[in-house]
């Protein structure tokens, strides 16, 4: 092997090229994993209770928080190693998809209270 085939700067250089590939993977992968905005907005279900509970089926994201992990993961290495010229665009993404995931998790959360909550009121109703 040559020497420059060697170079540190340019191994470096190639390693910080494929930690940002692996960073944009991860986070197409957690998009890729999000719910579908049409699917979120139109439930199919027989009744209230049928309804909410689709909606808080299609509200999960358990893939999304695994690929943001690893994004996170890769991005946070590469930061520390100084191995981004311009990483603000990854992180601004990391932030984005950090903030939809908590969004979904509150809702999901609230909509399963309802969910909990809505036999209860049924039952009071019919007894008045």
């Amino acid at each position: 092997m040559s020497q420059t085939t060697l170079d540190d700067d340019e191994l470096f250089g190639e390693a910080a090229e494929e930690v940002r590939a692996d960073v944009e993977a991860a986070l197409a992968d957690a998009r890729a994993a999000l719910p579908d905005a049409d699917a979120v907005w139109a439930v199919d279900g027989e009744n209230t209770l049928g309804v909410l509970n689709g909606l808080r089926s299609t509200l999960d994201a358990e893939g999304v928080e695994t690929h943001l992990r690893d994004a996170k993961k890769w991005y946070t290495m590469g930061e520390r190693a100084g191995a981004f010229e311009d990483g603000d665009d990854l992180a601004a993404e990391i932030e984005a998809l950090e903030a939809t995931l908590e969004d979904l998790a509150t809702t999901r959360e609230l909509v399963g209270e309802l969910t909990g909550q809505l036999p209860a009121l049924r039952e009071s109703l019919d007894e008045d």
